[in-house]
């Protein structure tokens, strides 16, 4: 059984070779077709992969640690007490991770931004300066000035829309007023000593950040109304919120992922995801046409050869058997010189990223971030995997069609074709 195995594989392999020209054309564009894909998914990953970044830097982080009901209220009302913060930092910090996680402490409040030009709604947040500098990318956006220090008390770091509209700069005085934890109105005095530019005006006409200090006392708060934890990766939140969960499971702190905290993110990566698979369909098609035109010209114009190997005793199963395993060959061989080919380009053409800032304007904005013109390539494996799946899926259901129709071939008629 094994010779005669090895016999239909040989003959398979010398029908390649006696067509090099056909079968070297055909495994090129299989393996093109591949490398491609490979070039578009580790472009779209790292795309993705900078947009989440970006995002959850500006907001709740990949995962976020909260009381029951303040993503509902935001109300100071349901905040986690002292105690539940520390279990939710050490919880964060115990989760098994390839690299260290950033977790940050804050006390978020609306309130009212006034000056004597006027007052502006603002989404008041008191932060640990040393972590939020980490954590967030503001620290980065400075547009004048400096970001908090440790040791600031009365100092506030704001946005350049706030600051226009209120006619506000470095040194100015502003007051910020809100209900404070006993249900009572409050103002607080605090100096800017910043201003930042995200180039999203939700966050450059609202966001305030104050010493976390400062907020918890003129709140009268103590713990926070969040955690928010960085990751290495966003790969690891469906793990970390495992693992936290478990860990927090006789508390009452709720443990939410960014695809829930920033939906708007969340549904444009999808959104492109689907484009991408939709060009992936596409490539995938010319593949399996490939694979098909050479399998199936090559049955046709071997026929007579066909039908003697019938008259020889190969049964139909055997013959129908060496044409589908041409397809396999081709396939694999392709696989192979395709996966080679696209880390190949990824390397040399865009280990340093490719830079689209001058095809974009400025401040472009996707899913409530702006957008990196500058794409960094990333390798997923399990797209890597799911891209040499549909490869080998295809070029092996390309080869089907041929290998039946070798199958159904009558031996008597076929020696009859010259």
């Amino acid at each position: 059984m094994t010779s005669r195995f090895s016999t239909l594989v040989w003959l398979a392999l010398r029908n390649l070779g006696r067509e090099l020209r056909r079968s070297s054309f055909t495994a090129a564009a299989m393996a093109v077709g591949l490398a491609l894909l490979i070039v578009s998914r580790t472009l779209s990953d790292g795309a993705h992969e900078d947009w989440i970044d970006a995002g959850v830097r500006l907001g709740t982080g990949h995962i976020v640690f909260n009381a029951p009901g303040y993503r509902d209220s935001e109300s100071l009302e349901d905040r986690l007490s002292a105690e539940e913060v520390a279990a939710t930092l050490a919880a964060a910090r115990d989760a098994e991770l390839h690299g260290p996680s950033l977790s940050t402490v804050r006390v978020s409040t609306r309130g009212l931004a006034s000056s004597p030009e006027g007052g502006l709604p603002a989404w008041i947040q008191g932060v640990d300066p040393a972590d939020e500098l980490a954590f967030s990318r503001l620290g980065s956006d400075v547009h004048d000035g400096r970001y908090l220090e440790e040791g600031d008390r009365l100092h506030a770091f704001i946005g350049t829309g706030m600051a226009t509209r209120l006619g506000l700069r470095i040194g100015s005085r502003m007051v910020l007023t809100a209900q404070v934890a006993d249900g009572g109105i409050e103002g607080q005095l605090v100096r800017v000593v910043g201003l930042f530019r995200t180039g999203l005006s939700g966050l450059d006409d609202a966001l305030v950040h104050i010493p976390l200090a400062t907020a918890r006392d003129w709140l009268g708060v103590e713990g926070a109304t969040s955690v928010a934890t960085l990751l290495p990766h966003s790969v690891f939140t469906g793990q970390v919120i495992a693992e936290a969960s478990a860990a927090l499971d006789a508390s009452r702190v709720e443990v939410t992922g960014w695809e829930e905290s920033t939906p708007d993110l969340y549904s444009m990566v999808k959104m492109d995801d689907a484009g991408d698979w939709v060009f992936h369909f596409i490539l995938f098609a010319i593949v399996a046409l490939a694979i098909l035109n050479a399998v199936f010209m090559s049955v046709l114009h071997r026929k007579r050869e066909l039908g003697l190997l019938r008259a020889l005793g190969l049964s139909a199963r055997e013959t129908g058997l060496v044409v589908f395993m041409e397809g396999v060959m081709l396939t694999t061989a392709a696989g192979v010189a395709g996966v080679v080919f696209g880390f190949c380009l990824v390397w040399v053409f865009f280990r340093d990223g490719i830079d689209l800032t001058g095809m974009m304007p400025a401040d472009l904005t996707f899913g409530g971030i702006v957008f990196n013109p500058v794409l960094q390539p990333v390798i997923e494996l399990k797209h890597l995997t799911q891209s040499l799946f549909f490869t080998a899926v295809i070029g092996l259901s390309a080869s089907i069609y041929p290998a039946w129709q070798v199958a159904a071939l009558d031996p008597a008629e076929s020696v009859k074709v010259e």
